[in-house]
Parts: structure tokens; sequence; C-alpha cells
């Protein structure tokens, strides 16, 4: 596969090569390590080949190529059309603006891929900040459950008329 890249006014979304992935896993702290998705773990692994649904971007500044963050999917997208993005912002990066970016970049991308109709995220309680980026790439809270993973978490979704197909009341 050629070089894949998702373009923002700031920054460029760069597709990880499988080796990639793995060696960006290994870099991280073993506190963060231990919050890596077994399940999506075992994906990367068993996969040769880039792939947009499967490895992560490195999110790069379009000015300086330097690396703020990375963004990706949790998993390929289900048999009814949804997937689930997540997002990470180096700490020394944040409050720029890049998680927006790469949030909005992410679900436009899903929005306009074939069979996609939903795009999801989930975020801990306590995370204002991911939650005010969701909220500004048009996703709307659907409601909350414990993750295997995570434990309880909020779940938000943005459907292709990017308004979600359910909604709380505030």
């Amino acid at each position: 596969m050629s070089e894949f890249v998702l373009k923002t006014d700031r920054l460029l979304l760069m597709l990880q090569t499988p080796a990639e992935a793995l060696a960006q896993i290994e870099a991280l702290s073993p506190e963060d390590r231990a919050e890596v998705s077994t399940a999506w773990l075992a994906r990367v692994t068993a996969c040769t080949e880039p792939n947009p649904w499967v490895h992560g971007f490195t999110m790069r500044e379009a000015a300086t190529g330097e690396s703020v963050g990375s963004c990706g999917f949790a998993a390929p997208p289900d048999s009814s059309g949804g997937v689930e993005l997540a997002y990470g912002v180096n700490e020394t990066h944040r409050g720029r603006g890049y998680a927006t970016e790469a949030c909005a970049a992410l679900a436009d991308f899903a929005l306009r891929s074939p069979g996609i109709r939903t795009v999801r995220a989930h975020t801990r309680p306590d995370n204002a900040a991911s939650m005010r980026v969701l909220m500004k790439c048009g996703f709307t809270r659907i409601g909350e459950v414990d993750h295997p993973e995570d434990g309880i978490v909020l779940l938000w979704e943005r459907d292709r008329a990017g308004e979600s197909t359910e909604s709380l009341s505030q």
C-alpha cells in the first residue's frame, strides 16, 4: 500500500505500518501500555499490511513534521456499519486543538467510506477535554456502559448526518 495520509489544516495523519504501531506500543510507559486493548493489539499483530481500520495514525504537525500524538480506530467496521475512533495528544502538545482536528478527520474519513453509517467513541466520565473534542466534532452522548477494559465510560455517536441516532436529554 502506498503512503496513506489524512490532511487537516495543521496536521498530517500518517498511517502507521504494523511495525510502527507495535513499536509505538513498546515505547509506552508500563502504565500506558496496560491501557492498550488486548483485542486491538491482537488485530495489529495479525495484520501484515498497513490498514486504516487496524493500524493507527501518527499525528504530525504539517509545518514541522513533529509527532504530536496518535489516533485511529478501535477495530474494523462492524456488521451494522459502525466504527469506533480514539485519539491521544502528547502531553507537551495538548490544548492546541490537535485532538479536535484529528477526531474530525477520522470521523469524516469513516463517514465517507462505503458502508459506514455511525462513528462512535467513548470517554471516561472525568475526561472533560475529550468530551469537548467530541462535542465540537458533532458527536452526541448517547449513554454510558461498563466497558470490559476501561470501566464506566460515556458513549458518543455521530452518524452520516452529523448527529447521533439517539440523544440523551441533558
